[in-house]
């Protein structure tokens, strides 16, 4: 060892240096390769990864003059911190751990204001054009890639002048990119755009994180009543989910849709509230950056529970998604759930010979599939936006069915969601809870100036997943309100009635005796619970709205079926609704009965807009 050490020391610093830039960068590829799902199977990797560029950071930082003098250029420092953001935000795709998000926002901020991808060797000279476009290249990706860690994060104030700053660095490459490559960053700079467009600071009046400034937290959750002593619960919990969704033309930025986006969101804790404002402060302080090597643990909150995994999937193959759900379910802990969000466009084009083919195979098996008793559950399918061979490119519900060994929460937005009912009765040993979306999206009213038939508004997202995301912005866009209607102070007293009615809810449905044990284990979970209640309050809403004129096509089901004590119809599901709609000034937008008025509501509470 002393012999080794000794020939290390006589090898001169700059040659040490290339040397692991070259380890570090065959290091990295392969990081980069593994896949993105599998508790715990890379972190191996990671940390080898993470300690070769720890190590090539800190020599850079000790013997910066000298290999400056040896040729270093600026972008090649910059390139290493890149590569160390990369890392962190790779992990925290495997892990959810929202410190390597953190710690990826500090690194690419560094890069940002030092200005590491301007290189002031770089001249306008024809020799220098090469390495300008190289640079240039360099600059518009790690943007790119700083955009999807803010947007992820919830920094708009960074969003916004990231987005700017690509916009000039791309008009300042028209005339020296090929079309082609043009083209592709100008998609890039209309996706983001779009995005925004969609991602509005009204959609962003209150995190959709579970926050404990309007979300109940854990331990003081009120308990189930009477269906819990009926059932043996086993205190399980979220621990993973796979998300994946897919629309032709939808709003997205770069694989992140919005309608992923929005559910990533509300599934992660928010530290203290203001987990952007952290962020923003430390941006100002002279110790960020990658010097500081405590960051990791200042930003994280130790008195939240770890997040549950999640992976996004975007356009796979039906293979794909059914190997990484088969992963899932095999390392699902003992006392997890697994949530399943599938937002994908339907396809009812299952003809009727091959609806009989399947059906057949499972006769044939000794399986009585409930859809041979109901002909309405005949099966659909969800396009996954992969293109291939039709066995490849679509995901049906039956291929669900295999899973249910484990606890599975299936969320279903498709106009085919309905047909998913046929998992129910033919699970494998666990009955999965379904929030099935409606066959239709209820018409909205258009917004002012707009020439956008108002029945196909897709430009905000899915509208049931608003509803499971945000759904008091959802409520206001279905009654054609916007954020010019009202100010901050009246959007805090909306949400504390939205609270008020969820509360509501709640009460009617934990006392309920009818409550399938399902439900009773999903209600133990913070994030399911909130996901139920606002389930309750969307049926509600879209089977009131007077547009929808009492066809069922525009109402979410969900199975098993909920007691009857939160229906609709009920005094409680009405009140709820006409507090919103007084305060909205949209009563007449819905078909409420007179009974449903609360006595106890102040005047303050009835205040319109």
């Amino acid at each position: 060892m002393a012999q080794s050490s000794s020939a290390t020391t006589m090898i001169p610093v700059t040659e040490q240096f290339w040397s692991l830039v070259d380890k570090a960068d065959r290091r990295f590829s392969l990081v980069r390769d593994l896949p993105i799902f599998g508790r715990n199977r890379n972190d191996l990797e990671f940390h080898k990864a993470f300690k070769i560029y720890t190590r090539l950071w800190r020599m850079q930082q000790e013997n910066r003059q000298r290999l400056v003098e040896a040729g270093m250029k600026r972008w090649e420092v910059g390139e290493i911190a890149s590569r160390i953001a990369q890392l962190y935000y790779g992990q925290y795709q495997r892990t959810s751990d929202g410190a390597c998000l953190s710690e990826a926002y500090v690194f690419y901020e560094a890069i940002l204001d030092r200005d590491y991808f301007r290189d002031t060797a770089s001249n306008s000279s024809a020799s220098a054009g090469g390495q300008d476009m190289v640079l240039a290249n360099k600059q518009l990706r790690f943007l790119a890639r700083f955009l999807t860690v803010c947007l992820v994060i919830g920094n708009r104030e960074m969003v916004t002048r990231l987005t700017s700053q690509l916009k000039t660095l791309l008009d300042d490459c028209r005339k020296t990119f090929q079309e082609a490559e043009y083209k592709e960053w100008k998609h890039v700079m209309q996706e983001i755009s779009k995005f925004l467009k969609a991602d509005t600071s009204f959609m962003n009046k209150r995190p959709l994180r579970y926050n404990y400034a309007f979300d109940t937290p854990p331990d003081s959750l009120p308990p189930v009543g009477p269906a819990a002593a009926a059932v043996t619960t086993r205190n399980l919990l979220l621990r993973d989910s796979l998300l994946c969704s897919h629309y032709p033309h939808e709003v997205k930025f770069t694989e992140l849709t919005l309608d992923t986006f929005r559910m990533l969101q509300c599934l992660e804790w928010d530290p203290c509230g203001s987990f952007a404002q952290q962020i923003g402060s430390r941006s100002n302080q002279t110790d960020t950056g990658p010097q500081k090597t405590n960051l990791l643990q200042d930003l994280k909150d130790p008195s939240l529970p770890p997040n549950p995994l999640k992976t996004i999937l975007y356009r796979p193959s039906a293979t794909h998604y059914l190997t990484v759900l088969a992963t899932k379910c095999e390392e699902l802990p003992a006392d997890g759930i697994l949530l399943i969000y599938l937002s994908a466009a339907g396809d009812s084009g299952v003809t009727s010979e091959n609806y009989e083919k399947i059906a057949g195979s499972f006769r044939n098996l000794g399986i009585s599939s409930s859809s041979d008793k109901d002909p309405s559950k005949k099966e659909g399918r969800l396009w996954l936006g992969y293109r291939a061979n039709e066995g490849s490119s679509y995901v049906y519900p039956c291929d669900l069915i295999p899973f249910t060994r484990r606890p599975l929460f299936l969320i279903i937005d498709s106009c085919n969601a309905h047909t998913f009912k046929s998992i129910n009765g033919e699970e494998k040993g666990e009955t999965a809870a379904m929030l099935l979306s409606p066959i239709s999206r209820s018409p909205v009213p258009p917004t002012p100036g707009s020439n956008v038939d108002p029945t196909r508004q897709q430009n905000n997202g899915s509208q049931f997943t608003m509803f499971l995301t945000a759904p008091l912005q959802a409520f206001c866009i279905l009654i054609g309100k916007s954020s010019y209607d009202f100010d901050t102070d009246k959007y805090v007293e909306a949400e504390k009635l939205f609270h008020l009615s969820l509360n509501d809810l709640e009460a009617a449905l934990i006392i309920s005796a009818g409550l399938h044990a399902v439900w009773v284990e999903a209600l133990g979970d913070p994030f399911l619970r909130r996901f139920l209640l606002r389930f309750i309050f969307c049926r509600a809403v879209l089977a009131l709205f007077k547009p929808n004129s009492q066809n069922d096509g525009f109402t979410p089901t969900c199975l098993p079926s909920l007691p009857e004590s939160v229906n609709p119809g009920m005094q409680i599901c009405q009140a709820a609704i006409r507090r919103m709609a007084l305060f909205f000034g949209a009563v007449d937008q819905f078909d409420l009965s007179e009974m449903s008025v609360q006595p106890e509501q102040s005047g303050d509470e009835l205040s319109t807009i």
